[in-house]
């Protein structure tokens, strides 16, 4: 069981964390036609952009109130009336997602009234959805925000249904799955004779596709005819524990039962998933993933003596640390440190003494021995000084290509996790120590009668679990 603390300091240092009004935007990008705006400066809005273009490498769509001095103090409600009315006039979208920040949050704007005023004031726009969320920006952290902003997608658009779709699964994704991951996921429920509907859906807008035509709003992700008809689903997966209170709620809301998935990267916790897909499905595991299932099992043989004692220190979002952290441990790694951005009811079962809600900084205090560094590209400095390398994952990864394709979940792409993993450390260890041989002969105690005579003489031993394969 680890102990989880709260880093005291005055000031963060190379923050690890990003902000709420950030996950929620991410979240709102997930749904098609969809023009996702925060309430607050332009400031706030700028910075989120391009942090999002950098990691995606797409065109972002993203609106702000833009709130200056005089309006923080007198409230936002005519901001926000002439945003909507601005971008309902222009793109004429199925969804506005509005998001506060900490400017709006400090000032207390009482945002579900103002949009109830501008309703009644502007009924051309009642075809037109917008959804509002909380999401201060001073507290809690990215996925924080995605779990809010999911739950309210929830509350404002499922409604029950009375004839139920048997072969459809609403499927809630975490925050620190990539369009590529939801795509694996979708392959493995189709595989089944499902349907998966998935809320949000950022594999559809995010994927790196070009468009026939250019659009203003989101393109691809959930439709809110999807969204109207959550109900009709015969179950939801909820995909990370961040998903849980959305999970919930649309239990409460439509009367469809859940299952969540703390994870999906791992021998055992695949085998949980295609069971349970097989119980809903009533048809048996095909026989590709039965392969890939063997493929991963050779690949963890061949990988685990490169893997086993490596010491890695990891900095993520908690539902990612989770996943990753529990996975290495399987692969026989030691995890030496752990930092994440918010609290999470699965940090006290991660297999590490403390788990801290910090910063880079802390994480580089607590790396010192380790093998290798774990966390999004803003700890590309920290691996330079500590001459370690870095396995980049979550967001934001801007000095790679491809980090919307990045694959962890489901045999194959563990399978490749593996591969990466390991030839990280095998690299690594060859560019560190050019010979892993010693001279120093292993002393054999058992009188086994061969030449060594029980001394081990002339037999060389490894030093490190990557000379020990031949």
């Amino acid at each position: 069981m680890a102990e989880v603390t709260t880093s005291r300091k005055a000031c963060s240092v190379n923050p690890l964390k990003m902000s709420q009004p950030l996950g929620a935007m991410l979240a709102f990008m997930g749904l098609n036609h969809c023009m996702p705006t925060m309430h607050g400066s332009q400031g706030c809005t700028s910075f989120g952009l391009v942090l999002f273009v950098r990691h995606f490498r797409e065109m972002i769509p993203m609106q702000t109130t833009a709130m200056n001095e005089v309006t923080t103090i007198l409230g936002g409600m005519d901001n926000i009336e002439q945003a909507i009315m601005n971008i309902w006039d222009r793109a004429r979208p199925d969804v506005i997602g509005l998001a506060s920040t900490g400017l709006t949050e400090t000032k207390g704007d009482d945002v579900d009234a103002y949009l109830k005023l501008i309703r009644a004031k502007h009924p051309e726009i009642d075809e037109m959805a917008i959804i509002y969320v909380s999401t201060p920006d001073y507290v809690g952290a990215f996925q924080d925000g995605w779990s809010r902003a999911v739950v309210r997608i929830i509350e404002e658009l499922a409604t029950p249904c009375s004839v139920k779709q048997l072969n459809r699964i609403n499927v809630l994704p975490g925050c620190h799955l990539t369009p590529g991951d939801l795509e694996e996921i979708r392959e493995i429920i189709e595989a089944f004779e499902l349907v998966a509907v998935f809320i949000p859906d950022i594999s559809g807008a995010l994927d790196g596709h070009i468009p026939d035509n250019f659009t203003p709003t989101t393109l691809g992700g959930t439709t809110r005819e999807q969204l109207h008809s959550m109900g009709a689903a015969r179950a939801t997966i909820a995909i990370g524990e961040q998903m849980h209170a959305a999970a919930i709620e649309l239990e409460m809301k439509t009367g469809v039962p859940y299952t969540v998935f703390d994870r999906l990267t791992g021998l055992a916790a695949n085998d949980r998933l295609l069971q349970h897909l097989s119980s809903l499905s009533g048809r048996p595991v095909p026989q590709k993933y039965r392969r890939q299932r063997s493929q991963l099992q050779d690949a963890m043989l061949d990988a685990h003596f490169f893997t086993g004692g490596k010491k890695v220190a990891i900095g993520a979002e908690p539902d990612l640390l989770w996943s990753l952290g529990s996975f290495l441990a399987e692969m026989g790694c030691e995890l030496s440190a752990a930092v994440t951005t918010t609290h999470s009811p699965l940090l006290e079962k991660l297999p590490i003494a403390e788990v801290l809600i910090g910063d880079l900084e802390d994480l580089e205090a607590r790396a010192a021995g380790c093998d290798l560094l774990i966390t999004h590209a803003h700890g590309r400095q920290m691996a330079e000084r500590m001459q370690l390398p870095l396995f980049r994952v979550g967001i934001p990864t801007f000095d790679r290509l491809g980090a919307a394709h990045k694959l962890t979940v489901g045999y194959r792409g563990t399978r490749d996790l593996v591969f990466e993993l390991g030839n990280i450390f095998l690299s690594h260890a060859h560019e560190a120590t050019p010979s892993t041989w010693s001279p120093e002969p292993i002393n054999c105690s058992s009188d086994c009668g061969s030449s060594c005579q029980g001394s081990g003489a002339g037999i060389p031993a490894p030093t490190s679990m990557a000379a020990a394969t031949v």
